[in-house]
């Protein structure tokens, strides 16, 4: 079952790949790899994940803003994500994005901890939507 979601688009363009949910915030600078796109940061949940060609969601970014230009060195090398949802985005993440054209939203109509890993989603940074093509997951407690 298709769902759609709508954020606020934040880099323009359209991305799709299988989702990729992180738990915690991501720092690009020494926590992913530019040349393999790899999570490599020590303890974080999705060390040793790749990010390339998926659809990263994770609540923000943290780190250096030297971030920005690792995201963009990730597109330059086509080692990039499909597209990045944020719960919230910051300057770092949002600046990478736009100068590596990666398409981005944030602030989605649906807890982003609630999308099943592995699940086809597209992103549209035009528009904001975001189409699910799945099962939402229970919240919580619930």
């Amino acid at each position: 079952m298709i769902l759609l979601f709508h954020g606020r688009g934040i880099s323009r363009g359209r991305g799709t790949g299988d989702l990729l949910v992180s738990p915690a915030p991501i720092s690009f600078l020494s926590g992913v790899n530019p040349d393999t796109g790899i999570i490599v940061e020590k303890g974080h949940p999705l060390e040793g994940e790749s990010i390339t060609g998926r659809v990263l969601a994770f609540s923000h970014g943290k780190g250096s803003t030297v971030g920005s230009y690792v995201i963009y060195a990730l597109a330059r090398k086509g080692k990039a994500p499909a597209a990045i949802i944020n719960s919230r985005a910051d300057p770092i993440i949002a600046v990478g994005a736009i100068m590596g054209k990666i398409p981005m939203v944030d602030e989605p109509d649906v807890d982003i901890m609630r999308l099943r890993n592995g699940t086809s989603v597209t992103v549209d940074g035009n528009s904001g939507d975001i189409d699910y093509d799945g099962e939402v997951l229970p919240e919580p407690g619930g």
